[in-house]
């Protein structure tokens, strides 16, 4: 039901008030709902949430065709020939916009089914919020405003001109020529697409390697797949500013303090997002917040206002929409029940990067574990060396797996490699039940699959945990049953 902006009543009174309708703050409402508690939501639009409208779904629909173009063009290595391949741009930016279409008018249809508030929140006091010429009224609120693009500090940016992955979701045609700032997820999917659809593509990355939060193995492996494509990623880069170069743009940096310059078509500034809570007024609510990391939130997803409850990328802990929805569904359970029930990211913060290879990282990483000091035990292995993914021709990267020394249990999980956003989830799985790697050999695989890859990482493991000798004859450990 929407409630328009022009309605007579100037106030309006609910139970629990969401404040914005993406994935976190719908899962956050539809909660509240199935519990039976009065419930409104309140959004400035386009209705959809960044998930949809310009994230997951249109970035993994453009993807879909970079890497079929890239596939087309290896195929040769598995004896298929093809005279000439060409892309159809408009085709897929159409595409795209009609699966964008589609997801957006069904979730649509699910939040114009709670009373509607169409506009722009700002806090009055720690009960009221206006909305237009509405006020309205929550006994308790979620706010779930999401993130919006970083804002360049970068001197001559603006005046030189750039695209942001706004605009790079909404091309019609690809540039001839593309330097991409930043090594983050969306700079490594949307920076590899432009590539494969066959602009000139250089990254300019600050650290040593691509997705710095990885760890150091997994993201110098991803540089140098990049850098085999024809990607130039120039890492350890201090940008100085950007310029027009007539017809062309060009960033100044340097590298180890030698003065560098890159010149193309187009700039893909992709230098992060941040917590979006301009003209929200939280101070008149008594929300803490940083200005550039987000409200404040305890583990039960309460502010320091215990009436009001914050979440998704709104907080800036995890920018990933899996996580907004279940603190969403957190944030009403403790609203309508008046609880306690704290979030637990061990196995929620597992995330994906869809770039090809794709990476997937579940629980500790290797950089965490070595951050907090502990032991373990690591198991690798190559995807060079895994039948199936010779057969398939995919033969770039490896899967890790740590553990506990003693007990085996797993700790953590990463891959980089075909299909790793799938592969990721049988280890989730383990974790859930907190296997040890013994236990995970136990688990039958089928042969031959991608997803037996992970045996080896788990047999290595359980050796160094002194849980099975090196060339035990128990082959049931590592169980394989071969498909026809």
């Amino acid at each position: 039901m929407r409630v328009r902006p022009d309605a007579k009543l100037a106030r309006h009174k609910h139970g629990v008030v969401v404040v914005g309708a993406g994935s976190g703050g719908y899962a956050a409402a539809r909660t509240v709902r199935d519990f039976g508690c009065d419930v409104a939501m309140i959004d400035r639009g386009p209705l959809g949430g960044l998930c949809i409208l310009r994230g997951c779904m249109p970035s993994k629909a453009l993807l879909a065709s970079s890497d079929a173009l890239y596939d087309a063009r290896k195929a040769t290595a598995l004896g298929v020939l093809a005279d000439r391949i060409d892309v159809d741009m408009p085709f897929i930016a159409a595409r795209k916009r009609t699966l964008v279409k589609e997801f957006a008018d069904y979730r649509i249809g699910g939040i114009e089914a709670f009373p509607l508030y169409s506009g722009t929140a700002r806090f009055l006091s720690a009960t009221e919020v206006a909305v237009g010429d509405d006020v309205v009224e929550g006994e308790q609120f979620v706010i779930a405003t999401g993130s919006a693009i970083r804002p360049s500090s970068l001197p001559g940016l603006e005046e030189t001109g750039y695209v942001d992955s706004d605009a790079v979701l909404e091309l019609e045609r690809v540039p001839e020529s593309a330097i991409v700032l930043g090594g983050g997820y969306t700079a490594c999917e949307l920076g590899q697409f432009l590539a494969r659809m066959g602009a000139k593509t250089t990254m300019l990355v600050r650290s040593s390697h691509l997705l710095t939060e990885t760890d150091d193995d997994v993201g110098l492996a991803l540089t140098g797949y990049f850098r085999d494509e024809g990607i130039s990623v120039v890492t350890g880069t201090s940008l100085v500013c950007a310029q027009r170069r007539g017809g062309a743009k060009a960033i100044e940096y340097t590298v180890g303090g030698e003065p560098r310059e890159a010149v193309a078509e187009e700039i893909f500034y992709a230098l992060g997002r941040t917590p979006d809570i301009d003209g929200l007024d939280l101070e008149r609510a008594g929300v803490a917040y940083d200005p550039r990391g987000g409200i404040e939130v305890d583990a039960t997803m309460r502010t320091s206002n215990p009436k009001i409850f914050a979440v998704g990328d709104v907080t800036g802990q995890y920018m990933l929409v899996h996580v907004a929805i279940y603190q969403g569904e957190v944030a009403a359970r403790n609203a309508c029940r008046s609880g306690y029930e704290t979030a637990d990211y061990r196995l929620t913060a597992a995330h994906t990067v869809f770039c090809d290879p794709q990476i997937a990282v579940v629980g500790e990483t290797e950089k965490s574990l070595r951050e907090r000091g502990a032991e373990y035990h690591r198991g690798r292995y190559d995807f060079a060396e895994h039948g199936k993914a010779q057969c398939l021709g995919k033969t770039k990267g490896f899967v890790k797996m740590m553990t506990e020394p003693g007990t085996g249990r797993i700790l953590g999980a990463a891959v980089i490699g075909p299909e790793a956003s799938e592969l990721i989830h049988e280890v989730i799985v383990a974790m859930h039940y907190n296997a040890t790697a013994a236990e995970f050999m136990r688990i039958p695989h089928l042969h031959p699959t991608l997803a037996e890859i992970w045996t080896y990482p788990a047999e290595e493991c359980a050796v160094q945990c002194g849980m099975r000798e090196p060339g035990d004859e128990q082959k049931e450990l590592a169980t394989s049953v071969e498909v026809s």
